[in-house]
Formats: C-alpha cells, structure tokens, sequence
C-alpha cells in the first residue's frame, strides 16, 4: 500500500465514497421502521405504560428516524416525542420532516438555554400537553415513561397525578434484539469504519499527529452520511498504557504502538464499535510490543469462542480468558457489551473484578463487542483489540473483518 500523507488522502481523494467500491445494502425501510415501532410497543405494553416521553436522540432516532441536529439534542432538548401503545404519535418542536410523525406541535421550551427561569412553568405546560393527549388515545392509564428530561418534567408530571417510570428501561430493552435490515446497517456502518481504517494505516508513518490520524476516520465517516464518534479514542507511544486517553496532537514515532476504538456512530445512526492497534514503521517490533499483542489477540479470539445464544453473563465471566495479572489492573473496563445504534445493554465485567453486578442471558440476534486492552503496569506499551459479532443460536457471526497486525503476530 503506498504510504500518503493525511493532507494528500484527503486532497486527492477519490476514495472516501464506499458506494464506489461496495454495493449500498438494499434496505426495506418500512420493514426497518415497522420492526422497532412494534419492538417499542411491546416493551410497553410489557410494562404497563399508556405513552412515552422521549428527548434522547438515539430513541428519537430508533422510534421515528428523526436525526437532526441529535449532538445539540443531546445537551440542550428541545425536541421530544410522545408515542402511545396504540394512537398517533406526535412531535414537538421539530426542525425536519420525518414520514414516521403523524403529527407535529410547538414545543414548550424545558431547557435553560430556551427558557431560563421559566423551565418550571413550561414543563407545567409540558405535563398539561402530556395528560391531553391521553385522554385524546382514550386512556385511563395514567403510566408514563420518560427518557432523559429535567427533573422539572417528572415533577410537572407527577403533580399532575402521573405516574412517572423511567424510560431508558424501555427504548434499551427494546434495542437488544436486531432485525435483519438492522443488522445489514450494522454491516454497512463497518464496512464504512473499516475504509477509514485502512486509510488510517496507509497514512501512518512517522511525523504524523495522533489527531491527523483519527481524522481519517472521521472524514471517511462524514464522507459516507455518517453521524459522530463517540469519542477520539486514540493513542500512540507512552500515551498507550493505560488506555482511554483521547487522541492529541503528539507526533507519532518509529517503532511506536498507535492504538485506537472507532466508537463511531455511522449511516442510519447505526454503530460500528472496533478496535486495532497498529506499530509505526520503518523500526521493527520488539520482542515484547508481539508478546502484548499476542495476549490480546488470544484473549479476543478465546472470548468469541465462549459466545452462543443461551449463556448467561457470569458463565461467560467464568470461562473468559484468564487475564494475565500483570495486565489486570489496566485491563479494559469490560470484556463484552452490547450495541446497536450506540454501547447498549449488557455489559460484561473482566470476571478478575468480580460477577457482574447483573446477570442475564445472550440471545440470538444481539450485536456485542468482544473487547481487550492488555496494558501490564508499569510498561510502556499496551495493546487495544475489538471485535463486533453477532450471537447466533449455535455461536455467532463476524461483522468486523478488519486484518489484525501481522508484524505483531508472527
């Protein structure tokens, strides 16, 4: 692979539009959006909730498809959606069209930004909106769900004699299992990552930033409709170990470790969670940068082995690779979780750390991380992996196909 520049890849680029080389999946999205109305239905009908309340935009985007502005979303919500077991649902201050609303209304601005000191009165007016459309669906169930308001809403709510359940339990449960069209999303958003990783790694060589390099991936993702990374999880050199230190503008080196977690959330606002390490040439790997990356290797491939439809998360604790103790107490924070559209339910505690604070079961059609940093302390180098499966009924399938390092593992 010839060796370019960041500045030239994106100068010259004839390259970052993955429809040019790959066929853009064939998506039924009424299927799509059938399937998650239905999914978050039911979760309610499981829990006994007339309507829900929603201001986090990965719901918003998984109930109606409505993506816009979601980082300012995220922060300052001034958008919210109600939706009911069974009548229409409705959106309040929207600033686009999706084809999913069947109607929209002005909303009352709860945020301080917005309202300042009238975030009281507006979420009043909130509640009052709130216990009309429920006797607009006909409903004399007074359950309702909110997801991620002020604590002014619930308040407003419950004096308006609203049973207040939390929300996120449902829009999460109703996430875990993916669909077929979900799943093939899942698969573009990775293939589209794993553009960005390639040119990551042609790219690299010393004299090259940290943050020139993950911009790579940021640009390949904005190139092909994707939305933002979770984080700039990038380090190199002695910022490696230990991990979860963000990219910055250090110059990388010859002979230097450059790991990194794509964390990014991609076309369809769907996820693709994987990680590499790369070595920067022209210097060789030492003896010690292959022996770290063979314990993550190992522990990555041992761990995916343990993955079937049926196991419960502390049997996958007790069988999961023995972490070496020199590398336990930087070990990654988890060994498994869960995504879909971002890091979802489960996740699965190093068993070295003690059983997970909850148990529970894999199911055929979750999408998990199997996750590894091996970081011993006190050492310079350490080394980040991560794949992304799906669990199957009789194990699971590769969604990441990105090569590992062959100069560290020979």
């Amino acid at each position: 692979m010839t060796q370019t520049t960041p500045d030239q890849l994106v100068a010259l680029d004839d390259w970052s539009d993955l429809r040019d080389f790959l066929p853009l999946p064939e998506i039924d999205l009424d299927k799509l959006y059938a399937y998650r109305t239905e999914r978050l239905r039911n979760e309610m009908k499981a829990a006994d909730v007339a309507a829900t309340v929603t201001f986090n935009p990965i719901s918003l985007r998984y109930a109606v498809d409505y993506s816009t502005y979601s980082l300012f979303q995220s922060r300052i919500p001034s958008v919210y959606l109600f939706m009911a077991q069974d009548g229409p649902t409705v959106m309040y201050g929207a600033y686009g069209d999706t084809p999913l609303i069947d109607r929209y209304e002005e909303a009352n601005a709860i945020t301080f930004f917005d309202a300042a000191d009238n975030m009281a009165d507006n979420a009043r007016l909130l509640a009052d909106s709130l216990v009309r459309y429920l006797d607009e669906i006909g409903s004399d169930n007074r359950r309702v769900a909110i997801e991620l308001s002020n604590p002014s809403v619930t308040q407003a709510c419950l004096q308006r004699g609203l049973e207040v359940l939390d929300g996120i339990a449902l829009s999460e449960k109703a996430r875990i299992i993916k669909s077929e069209e979900e799943i093939a999303c899942i698969r573009w958003a990775t293939a589209v990552a794993e553009l960005g990783m390639a040119k990551m790694k042609q790219a690299l060589q010393p004299g090259v930033t940290e943050l020139q390099l993950w911009g790579l991936l940021n640009y390949t993702n904005l190139a092909n409709h994707g939305e933002w990374h979770e984080g700039r999880m990038l380090a190199s050199g002695d910022r490696i170990n230990p991990w979860l230190q963000e990219a910055t503008q250090r110059v990388i080196q010859s002979g230097d470790l450059v790991g990194f977690d794509t964390d990014m959330v991609g076309p369809k606002g769907y996820f693709c969670d994987i990680s590499r390490t790369f070595h920067c040439g022209p210097g060789k790997p030492t003896r010690r940068q292959k022996e770290i990356y063979r314990m993550a290797y190992d522990e990555i491939q041992h761990n995916m082995g343990v993955v079937r439809a049926g196991i419960s998360f502390h049997e996958l604790q007790r069988q999961s690779y023995p972490i070496p103790e020199e590398c336990q107490e930087n070990a990654y924070t988890c060994i498994y979780h869960g995504v879909g559209m971002c890091d979802e339910y489960p996740r699965i505690d190093p068993y070295h750390r003690g059983l997970n604070p909850f148990d529970g079961t894999l199911e055929a059609g979750m999408v998990i991380t199997v996750e590894s940093f091996m970081g011993p302390k006190g050492e310079r180098d350490g080394v980040k992996l991560e794949e992304q499966i799906l669990v199957t009924y009789d194990g699971y399938e590769m969604i990441s196909t990105f090569p590992f390092e062959e100069a560290l593992l020979d």
